[in-house]
């Protein structure tokens, strides 16, 4: 329980199997480190123990593969009896009366909810500082974001609460905070997991996604969440893998593609070095290193944006004040109006989604129902979708001649806390590496890179170990994520060629 990279499925399911320590014991000592470290961090919504305490006792003596290992679910993913807010103030006190596949599988499985985790406003950002009740610290510079939206999960993963958080991805949003807190996180193919109980953002990209700190316990966790659900018509039926059996095989008769946009201009040099480093070892162990272009690929940043607002304008329509969260108040009594207080149906719309969104979700509303309107339809959000019908195309051509592809996961490292806040551009560019899986819905891994020094000469290395940085000592290490993109329902391909890298690299 010392630090970083202390906590994995693996490893604390040979403990328990071995009796070395009890399911509750666990929980405590778990609670004992999130108690000291929360209050800097702000990685949780809320706090779940007395959930998981529950949990364990009345599972009592049935047989649960993982009974007592704790998990953490984002705040976007319902939970029966446990609020879910999303991070917005319009569903303050909203509590769910259903549970989510990927959260009853979890608990079926005899892992433990210890907390909620923090999020950007619905989804909708990727440094976890649109959030209602505040932003989520890098858990190696507390200066720095977590990335997001799925922050608060990473942060936590990272700072050793849980081996595993369930997070969502839109456009990255697993993905890249992984990469920002030196996690695994993967997207898997869309149709692969149930997305029953997910609160939507884009329907036609959201996925679920595990964030842990080895590739092994990734495959674990999709193994989990993973399979038929008849509420989700989204679903693609095919018979469920076992990832481990072929985890360890190695890259040696695999070809791996280099996205040739890992080395434009708006890539910061940190990243390709250490990226660069990356590339020299795949090609001292894969059959072939080539080089691969996607021709669509500068298109992928506004044609995904424009798709994903468009289906948000849609999804966050039931918002209204009346069936979810706080209210103003009709002033039919003859009260004056004020802000909280509405004249009419109107107006009280008007006044509920005004307090009850953030700045960046209302500008993202506004803009998707710009897309869609009558004038603007065929001009934006059809042109989207060809672009994404071209990009899939594109890729499809891909893998005729690679098993796999690789780039860096985000362009930057961890940025500080603020820096993108006044240009919102700045942060929806940082997504330009993940957006290519969101669009084609395959599967996609960030796994740890290396890591960046920020000494004074800005210098560049890779190192092995995550444990010369540990949470409240001076900061000299930052990691930079590896993506790993595989074709449709190939994470077997993804899990191999991650793991071969993470073996000589963890």
């Amino acid at each position: 329980m010392k630090g970083f990279n202390e906590l994995s499925i693996e490893k604390l399911k040979a403990e328990l199997d071995a009796g070395k320590i009890s399911p509750r014991e666990l929980i405590r000592k778990i609670k004992k480190r999130v108690d000291s470290i929360e209050p800097k961090l702000h990685a949780l919504n809320r706090e779940t123990f007395e959930h998981a305490f529950n949990d364990i006792d009345i599972s009592g003596s049935v047989i649960q593969p993982f009974r007592g290992i704790p998990y953490i679910q984002k705040d976007n993913i319902c939970t029966t009896g446990i609020p879910t807010n999303c991070s917005s103030k319009i569903l303050d006190g909203f509590v769910p009366p259903y549970t989510a596949t990927a959260d009853s599988r979890p608990t079926e499985a005899g892992f433990s909810l210890i907390g909620k985790a923090n999020m950007d406003e619905f989804a909708m950002g990727s440094s976890t500082e649109y959030s209602a009740w505040g932003p989520t610290f890098n858990p190696f510079d507390t200066s720095r974001v977590p990335g997001g939206s799925s922050g608060g999960c990473a942060a936590a993963v990272a700072a050793g609460y849980a081996p595993l958080a369930f997070g969502t991805d839109t456009g990255g949003s697993v993905r890249q905070p992984a990469a920002f807190c030196g996690n695994v996180g993967l997207r898997p193919t869309y149709g692969r997991v149930s997305r029953w109980g997910l609160v939507a953002y884009a329907s036609s990209l959201d996925q679920i996604g595990p964030i842990t700190s080895t590739v092994r316990d990734s495959a674990h966790a999709l193994s989990i969440i993973e399979g038929p659900d008849s509420r989700d018509s989204t679903l693609v039926d095919i018979p469920k893998e076992d990832y481990l059996k072929t985890i360890e095989n190695g890259i040696e008769e695999m070809t791996i593609g280099v996205l040739d946009a890992s080395n434009a201009d708006w890539v910061d040099d940190r990243v390709k070095t250490v990226f660069d480093q990356n590339v020299e070892w795949f090609k001292g162990h894969a059959k072939e290193v080539r080089e691969v272009k996607i021709e669509s690929f500068d298109l992928l940043l506004a044609a995904y944006y424009i798709i994903a607002l468009s289906e948000a304008s849609s999804n966050l329509a039931r918002y209204d004040g009346i069936r979810y969260g706080p209210s103003v108040d009709f002033a039919g009594d003859g009260r004056d109006v004020d802000e909280n207080t509405a004249s009419d149906l109107l107006d009280y719309y008007r006044k509920n989604r005004s307090q009850g969104f953030g700045s960046e979700v209302t500008r993202r509303i506004l803009i998707g129902t710009f897309a869609l309107s009558a004038g603007h339809y065929e001009s934006y959000y059809l042109r989207a979708q060809k672009v994404r019908t071209r990009v899939c195309a594109e890729l499809g051509e891909l893998w005729r001649n690679c098993d796999v592809i690789i780039n860096p996961t985000s362009p930057t490292p961890p940025f500080k806390l603020g820096s993108a806040l006044d240009d919102p551009m700045d942060m929806y560019k940082a997504d330009r590496f993940v957006l290519l899986q969101s669009m084609a819905g395959v599967p996609g891994i960030s796994i740890n890179g290396g890591w960046t020094d920020l000494d004074d000469d800005n210098s560049t290395k890779l190192v092995k170990s995550r444990e010369k940085n540990f949470f409240g000592k001076p900061v000299k290490m930052l990691p930079i994520g590896l993506h790993i993109t595989a074709p449709a329902f190939a994470e077997s391909k993804l899990f191999q060629a991650a793991r071969a890298f993470e073996r000589e690299h963890s």
